[in-house]
């Protein structure tokens, strides 16, 4: 009888803990901003020490959850290797490959030039210069360059960034130059379809992807196909790369240059030799008027 006695009280007891729980929290709770509000010192030193003494504990919880993502990060790094792995291994072949025809392609070209007596082409000399202002805008694309006439630097000159060109030397000054971009509505570069020796003119119109126009024989153009300078007018030496074919919608062949605007910092001014895209600047002809006053010495 006492044992059912005391197992009854405990019941109760239970019974009026659990019904008066949420009050006992609420008074609590409301207690607790009272005393924070009245000693907002003793909080802060509260919750310091309660802090401290809870790091240690939440430290060691959370260490299994850190090594689960760590395993878990491990083993979807080891899974894009292992793709990221065959793609080289795939790119890696596809380059050996064209290693072979480009060393059997050069023997050739070595033979076939020895005997026709080619004249070689003479080495181009070059400046590098920085890229320190961009003077780009809804209605031109160019940036200032910090090499100028003293420099050796004139107008016309080819710019190119790595292997690929990016335009032509418009203004010189002797401590700077402009830099006209072939996305530059000014610019006219005279280039041809790769593949297909097809030439014509690279027309930019202010917009990221330049355009070809007069396009010789209308041939068919396919997306995918390398851009190159031709010869014509002795603007540039032939084979200079510039970009792909982007898009032939609409009858308007778009080309994807190599180099993007954003991307160029430094660059390359070459002199080819030739008479560029612009004539080059003679010297002032002598003041013969002024010469007849003096008189003979």
């Amino acid at each position: 009888m006492k044992q059912s006695g005391a197992v009854g009280r405990l019941a109760t007891l239970r019974l009026l803990a659990q019904r008066f729980a949420f009050v006992s929290l609420i008074i609590g709770a409301v207690a607790l901003m009272i005393v924070g509000k009245a000693d907002i010192l003793l909080m802060e030193r509260t919750r310091t020490v309660v802090a401290d003494a809870l790091s240690p504990i939440l430290d060691a919880m959370s260490r299994p959850a850190a090594t689960i993502a760590e395993v878990v990060e491990s083993v979807r790094e080891l899974a894009n290797l292992r793709a990221e792995n065959a793609r080289l291994k795939a790119e890696n072949q596809r380059l050996q490959h064209w290693q072979t025809v480009a060393r059997r392609m050069d023997a050739e070209n070595a033979i076939l030039h020895e005997q026709l007596n080619v004249v070689p082409d003479p080495d181009p000399g070059f400046v590098t210069a920085r890229v320190i202002g961009d003077l780009g805008s809804a209605f031109g694309h160019s940036m200032l360059l910090n090499a100028g006439a003293r420099e050796g630097v004139r107008k016309g000159q080819a710019v190119m960034a790595g292997e690929a060109l990016v335009g032509h030397i418009a203004e010189v000054g002797e401590r700077s130059s402009r830099l006209l971009l072939i996305t530059d509505i000014n610019a006219k570069i005279p280039v041809m379809v790769e593949s297909s020796r097809t030439r014509a003119i690279l027309s930019g119109d202010n917009k990221d992807r330049p355009k070809l126009n007069y396009v010789a024989g209308n041939p068919t153009v396919a997306v995918g196909e390398r851009v190159v300078t031709s010869a014509s007018g002795a603007a540039f030496p032939p084979g200079i790369p510039i970009g792909v074919v982007a898009s032939t919608g609409d009858g308007v062949i778009r080309v994807e240059p190599f180099v993007k605007r954003h991307e160029l910092e430094f660059v390359s001014v070459v002199d080819f030799g030739l008479g560029g895209i612009l004539p080059f600047e003679k010297p002032p002809a002598p003041d013969r008027r002024r010469r007849g006053a003096q008189g003979p010495e």
